[in-house]
């Protein structure tokens, strides 16, 4: 299963080195007519091209063979990163070697602006959400 939100502005919001967590944020704004906020977390972080932000939305799913091919070369990646490169654009560009990447969205719950991804809070919400992990 991919993961796909296009014409969505994410962006970088956070990236813990010594836990080697990437967190990609969508927030609801009024110029793109969206009202959820989305967030797409990835974990056990080897290695990442990324743009701070994109604007045209997110479509992650893991690196066709001819993908994997290029970016092993010029990155010098082990065979075993193949199962764990995910492409993050529909044109490739960026990527990123880690685990399987997950992605939450609701609406916000109202006067309320946490993190999706609070690992300190249970999951799921008692507001309605949708989740899913990239296979």
């Amino acid at each position: 299963m991919e993961f796909s939100r296009q014409g969505r502005l994410f962006r970088v919001v956070r990236f813990d080195p010594s836990h080697r967590q990437l967190l990609l944020r969508s927030e609801a704004v009024a110029v793109d007519a969206t009202t959820t906020v989305v967030e797409v977390h990835i974990g056990h972080v080897e290695l990442m091209l990324l743009k701070p932000i994109y604007r045209d939305g997110l479509h992650v799913r893991r690196a066709d063979p001819a993908e994997f091919a290029s970016l092993r070369e010029r990155h010098g990646l082990g065979a075993d990163a193949e199962g764990w490169t995910w492409m993050l654009e529909r044109g490739g560009g960026s990527f990123v070697v880690g685990a399987q990447p997950a992605w939450r969205e609701t609406e916000y719950p109202p006067g309320d602006r946490e993190w999706l991804f609070d690992f300190g809070k249970p999951w799921p919400p008692d507001y309605p959400a949708e989740w899913g992990i990239v296979e």
